[in-house]
């Protein structure tokens, strides 16, 4: 491993987490104490090769089969999914069934194209960077807020940071620069 993977690997070990507060979610939820108090047993569950299928099954789940309930089934009952830019995911299955069955899934463009640039994976968490392409031709509320369709391309970088217990993913937080997507479908000048 490189000196960037090393110092990568050594941060996200030592990420504290703050407590999330998403569109819809009034009580605040201790994500800290729900993943950093795992027994012994299910952080060794937790590692290497479990968290990269768990993650694969959960990824195939949103955008090969676009099935929620195959989606949830990768998911502890109490999962937190939060698109940072924009606030926007759910916490718990219920919320998380209408989200990914109502919001994020029906709304990928047919022209998606999603490369794998990094992967850093520790202690129950993962690390996913994505350079993602798609055509603004659905309405997408979960990450264009009240943005009708432009048809104009986007191109980003993402980065997804995956917290899993047992062998169950808990937390997904989705990082990517709203300013450049914006920008991309002409709502700010370039």
């Amino acid at each position: 491993m490189n000196k960037v993977g090393r110092t990568i690997t050594r941060l996200a070990s030592r990420l504290t987490v703050r407590e999330p507060a998403v569109h819809g979610v009034n009580s605040l939820w201790n994500l800290k104490e729900q993943v950093m108090t795992q027994s012994p047993t299910e952080r060794a569950a937790a590692t290497g090769a479990n968290l990269e299928q768990v993650w694969q099954d959960h990824l195939a789940g949103e955008f090969v089969n676009k099935d929620v309930e195959a989606t949830l089934a990768t998911m502890t009952e109490d999962a937190f999914v939060n698109h940072v830019p924009v606030n926007t995911g759910g916490r718990g299955k219920d919320e998380l069934r209408v989200f990914y069955r109502d919001n994020f899934i029906p709304s990928w463009p047919e022209d998606l194209q999603m490369i794998p640039v990094n992967r850093v994976v520790g202690s129950g968490q993962l690390v996913d960077e994505l350079h993602v392409t798609f055509t603004h031709s659905k309405p997408m509320n979960w990450f264009l807020p009240n943005v009708p369709t432009t048809n104009k391309r986007v191109e980003i970088d993402i980065v997804v940071v995956a917290q899993f217990r047992g062998d169950k993913l808990t937390c997904e937080r989705i990082y990517w620069d709203q300013a450049t997507v914006l920008r991309q479908v002409g709502l700010l000048p370039k």
